[in-house]
């Protein structure tokens, strides 16, 4: 059985960032009980050299359907953008993407497969096809800014655990 790129990719990011939406939701209600404002644990770090909270949201959207949209244009530029700073404002942003991922024509992207594009950071380049780039490059960005989002969050003692993070799981129809 083969797999197009669509299903390796876009129910897993729907998944992961409809599980971080719930992970928003837990962190409001924490910030409310203990009397902190969504400014105060969007701006936590888990390490003095690492991005916030906030921008570890961002990022999880930027290397979903920002990953879809350079491969689109044939260039993929990290979001330099300032991330939202509010509860609201990041279930906004989940929001818009995953209306967006749930549009895309899982033809479209079994089309992007061979095409030439390149991630750039100022003067830094790496050449990719779009299936490579998408998963050996986005993909794995994409876990790592949904994980350190997590983790965060347990380290500031949001009662979540590993449900929470996996979300509703794709099973077999009974």
């Amino acid at each position: 059985m083969s797999i197009s790129l669509h299903h390796a990719l876009v129910p897993t990011w729907i998944q992961m960032l409809e599980a971080l939406d719930g992970l928003i939701d837990k962190a409001a209600g924490h910030c409310a009980e203990i009397g902190m404002d969504d400014e105060g644990l969007c701006s936590q770090k888990l390490a003095p050299d690492m991005f916030d909270f906030a921008y570890q949201v961002q990022s999880a959207t930027s290397h979903s359907i920002g990953a879809i949209e350079g491969v689109r244009e044939g260039v993929y530029s990290p979001d330099l953008n300032a991330p939202p700073r509010s509860f609201a404002e990041m279930k906004q942003v989940i929001a818009d993407t995953l209306s967006q991922l749930e549009e895309l024509d899982p033809s479209e992207l079994d089309g992007f497969i061979g095409k030439k594009m390149e991630f750039r950071f100022k003067e830094f380049v790496i050449p990719f096809v779009a299936e490579e780039f998408l998963l050996s490059f986005s993909q794995p960005n994409f876990f790592f800014h949904v994980t350190t989002a997590y983790a965060l969050l347990r380290a500031m003692g949001v009662e979540i655990g590993k449900r929470d993070y996996m979300g509703a799981l794709r099973t077999m129809p009974i």
